[in-house]
C-alpha cells in the first residue's frame, strides 16, 4: 500500500500495535495518534518541525548529571504536575503530592534531629518542626524525611558548579513519637534556568518565569505511598503563578517570625529565626 496523506496515521499506528508488550502498544498507538492530529491541526510546516528537532536535541545536550533540562521543559508544560495528579489521588486528610522538579540529588547525607543543613551559608534562620503520621493520626517513627532547598539568592546545588559536596541537603529521620525537626535558612523565589533551551522558548512568552519561596520534601517510607512535596511561604510572591504549577493551598503556611531565645531543637539563638511548624500525613499504599 502506497503511503499518503489520509492514510498515513493508520499505517504507523497499526506498526506500533506489534509492541511485545501490551502497555507499550497503547503509549505508542495513542502517541502517534495525537502528535499526527496535532500536525494536522496547526499545518505543521517542514521549518517548524525541523526547529522543534533542533531544540529537542539542544535540550538533551543541556542536561548532565546536575541539570535536567528535560523535567524542566515537563514543569513548565504542565505535563509533571498533570502526571502527579494522576497518579496521586491520596485521601483528604493526607499531604498532597507536588512536582519533585529537576534538581533533587540522590545521596544526601543523613542528619541527626534539629541539625542545621545550612551550616556556613548566609540567610534567616529557619526551623521545620512537626510530625509524621498516617491517615489514622498515628505517628510514625524512624521515617526518612529527604530534604533539599535553594539558598538565599535562588540558587541550588546542582546549579553551582564549583559545588562537590552536599548543600543546604540532608535527610532527617522521625523520632519515637513521629517528630522531626529540620534547621535551615529560608528559601527564595526564585527563576527557573533561563539559560537554556526552556529559556529561549520562554523569552517569546509573557510567562513568568519564577517559583514562590518553598522547601522540597521527599517521603518513601515502607507501606505507604511515595510522597514528594513542597512546603511554600505564606505570603511569598509568584504563589499565584508558579512557572511549574506546583503550588497547593494544602502546602502554603506560615513562616512565624521568633525573637532570639530557645530554639526548637533546644539551642539558644542570639538572633531572630523563623519557624514553621508541618504534619505531614502519608498515605497508606
Amino acid at each position: 500500500m502506497f503511503v499518503d496523506e489520509d492514510n498515513i496515521t493508520e499505517l504507523a499506528v497499526q506498526r506500533w500495535a506489534t509492541a511485545h508488550s501490551p502497555r507499550l502498544g497503547e503509549l505508542m498507538t495513542v502517541l502517534v495518534r495525537h502528535l499526527h492530529a496535532f500536525a494536522r491541526e496547526v499545518r505543521l510546516t517542514e521549518d517548524e518541525w525541523m526547529a522543534a528537532v533542533e531544540w529537542l536535541t539542544a535540550a538533551g545536550q543541556a542536561c548532565d548529571d546536575k541539570r535536567q533540562e528535560l523535567i524542566l521543559t515537563s514543569d513548565v508544560l504542565g505535563l509533571s504536575t498533570l502526571v502527579v495528579q494522576l497518579n496521586n489521588r491520596f485521601a483528604p486528610q493526607a499531604t498532597p503530592a507536588t512536582v519533585l522538579g529537576p534538581f533533587h540529588v540522590d545521596g544526601s547525607p543523613t542528619a541527626p534531629y534539629g541539625f542545621d543543613m545550612s551550616e556556613g551559608i548566609e540567610g534567616t534562620p529557619l526551623f521545620f518542626t512537626g510530625k509524621v503520621t498516617d491517615t489514622e493520626g498515628k505517628p510514625l517513627a524512624g521515617v526518612v524525611l529527604d530534604v533539599w532547598q535553594a539558598d538565599a539568592d535562588g540558587a541550588y546545588e546542582a546549579q553551582l558548579p564549583e559545588i562537590d559536596e552536599a548543600r543546604l541537603r540532608a535527610k532527617y529521620r522521625t523520632r519515637p513519637d513521629g517528630t522531626y525537626c529540620i534547621r535551615t535558612i529560608a528559601p527564595r523565589g526564585y527563576a527557573i534556568p533561563m539559560d537554556g533551551p526552556v529559556g529561549d522558548l520562554m523569552r517569546r512568552t509573557d510567562i513568568s518565569h519564577f517559583r514562590p519561596a518553598h522547601v522540597h520534601f521527599l517521603i518513601d517510607e515502607p507501606g505507604y505511598r511515595k510522597l514528594t512535596t513542597h512546603l511554600f511561604q505564606e505570603g511569598s510572591e509568584y504563589l499565584d503563578s508558579d512557572v511549574v504549577f506546583g503550588t497547593k493551598d494544602a502546602l502554603i503556611i506560615p513562616f512565624t517570625s521568633r525573637t532570639a531565645d530557645t530554639a526548637p531543637d533546644g539551642t539558644t539563638l542570639d538572633t531572630a529565626y523563623l519557624r514553621a511548624e508541618y504534619d505531614f500525613v502519608l498515605q497508606p499504599g
